[in-house]
């Protein structure tokens, strides 16, 4: 089995459970060592056995300024490089904007944004040295507004400016930076979503779950390995010329230009 990422050292976050915890055991499959970021150390060392023995787990709330730092510097004692930063942590609140706290919009902007923001700029020399990569994990809810989710559509757009800016310095300093928003994909919040909707309906979650779909105009939702296949393209010599690019993910959910 060929081996992409062979010698590679990625540094993801978010990634105890979810989108995160998909793509950490994917670059592991695709050759790569790994450093580990999440709050839930318990969960993460589920992931790391499933990775194998090069495997760092650092815990660590990116809503806090030595988080990032602390796992880039964990990287470089243990493998003495960084060669990819994937950055998949950040749920947002969604409810009635109405509802919605000052505390709300600050927490889903420190931890998606602000994360992605402090892990960029202390892995920024190591990527530079490596000549590396960076893949933001947005959504698609970035380009689709939506009356409920106005905290994390927002941040979501903001992650977008971001990785665009920080992929303009990228051409001068030789680390590409792309961003994947991926659509409803079968993680624990949407599964939150689906008995919401069930219970709405009054149906099951099977019911609820194709409404959901009608809804989007999609066949079926991904599941968490698709997103994390693709971010393995996206950080490997494949994709050497792909610079600066937001990738929807999202079964053909967006459909405008």
């Amino acid at each position: 089995m060929s081996a992409p990422l062979s010698g590679k050292i990625a540094l993801v976050s978010g990634a105890s459970r979810g989108i995160g915890a998909a793509i950490a055991r994917i670059l592991a499959r695709d050759g790569a060592r790994l450093v580990l970021l999440a709050r839930s150390e318990a969960d993460m060392q589920k992931v790391a056995a499933d990775c194998g023995a090069d495997c760092v787990v650092v815990p660590g709330d990116l809503r806090e300024n030595a988080a990032a730092k602390a796992a880039v510097e964990a990287a470089i004692q243990r493998f003495g490089a960084l060669d990819i930063l994937v950055h998949s942590a950040g749920a947002t609140k969604r409810g009635d904007f109405l509802t919605l706290t000052d505390d709300d919009w600050a927490d889903g902007y420190a931890l998606k944004l602000f994360g992605a923001v402090r892990l960029a700029r202390a892995a920024w020399p190591y990527l530079c040295k490596a000549k590396g990569t960076v893949v933001n994990i947005g959504g698609i809810g970035g380009r689709l507004a939506s009356a409920d989710f106005t905290i994390g559509g927002s941040v979501n757009a903001a992650l977008m400016n971001f990785t665009k800016a920080l992929a303009d310095r990228g051409v001068a300093d030789g680390v590409r930076v792309n961003l994947i928003n991926p659509g409803n994909i079968h993680t624990d919040r949407l599964t939150h979503r689906i008995r919401i909707r069930a219970k709405e309906l009054g149906a099951d979650d099977a019911a609820a779950a194709a409404d959901l779909a009608r809804e989007a105009g999609i066949k079926r939702f991904a599941t968490p390995e698709e997103i994390a296949e693709v971010v393995s393209f996206l950080v490997s010599d494949r994709a050497s010329y792909v610079q600066g690019t937001l990738m929807d993910v999202d079964g053909g959910w967006l459909r405008a230009v």
